[in-house]
């Protein structure tokens, strides 16, 4: 269930909406035209997640905002709450729609877009920047990540000859490495927090995923990789 509300005066101009569904309350609020704030709220059981979300709705409501029955949720963007990471309630509604596996929210496999080290200080770079600037160039930002802000050497795919690909590995395997986990995490990231996707940087991260598995298993994409890229492939 998700409402929002929107409250202004001659000094204030807020908005603040409500998500909740099981047993979690995902709430987004500030000053329109900002980013604003995400927060979540966990409860043991469904029941007292319903009577909290319609008391803080309600509460809302005395403090004179109005319900906004016309506010787009998807011309947002979405950024994690710090404590929780990845969260379908802090991830844009297309995201959470098509990319259904749970893994793509799961910080603790390292074959998720987010799992690994490469890939969760991608996203997390990408939301603060996000905070900052509300802008990014995602096609570049891959090359823009690693080589100005990590001091490394991004290696773009201009072939997945496996020959090619594994000669190359066997003198500069981390940076291959890291640019295809940091490329494909791109991709992802840009979805989860804009609902969007460039189109170089999908079809850059569709073959940093083929050449990903070229490096470590003789070219077959393992079960959530495959998942990963016709789910990429499709959106």
């Amino acid at each position: 269930m998700k409402k929002a509300f929107t409250y202004q005066d001659e000094k204030s101009n807020k908005f603040w909406t409500i998500d909740y569904s099981g047993m979690t309350i995902g709430v987004h609020y500030g000053k329109n035209g900002t980013i604003g704030k995400y927060e979540i709220k966990e409860f043991s059981s469904q029941e007292d997640c319903e009577k909290e979300a319609k008391k803080l709705i309600a509460s809302k409501m005395k403090k004179g905002y109005q319900e906004n029955h016309t506010y787009d949720f998807d011309n947002c963007l979405y950024v994690d709450v710090g404590e929780y990471g990845p969260h379908p309630k802090t991830s844009h509604p297309r995201f959470v729609a098509h990319f259904i596996e749970e893994f793509y929210y799961d910080c603790g496999d390292e074959e998720a877009p987010f799992g690994s080290d490469e890939g969760s200080d991608t996203l997390n770079e990408m939301q603060e920047i996000i905070r900052k600037k509300h802008t990014i160039d995602f096609a570049t930002f891959p090359k823009h990540l690693i080589e100005s802000l990590w001091g490394m050497h991004y290696i773009a795919v201009d072939t997945l000859d496996e020959k090619t690909v594994r000669d190359i590995a066997k003198e500069h395997e981390m940076d291959m490495l890291q640019s295809d986990m940091v490329t494909y995490a791109t991709a992802f990231g840009q979805i989860k927090i804009t609902g969007k996707l460039d189109s170089d940087l999908k079809k850059n991260a569709l073959l940093a995923l083929k050449r990903f598995a070229i490096m470590y298993s003789s070219g077959k994409l393992t079960a959530t990789q495959q998942t990963m890229y016709n789910n990429l492939l499709t959106f």
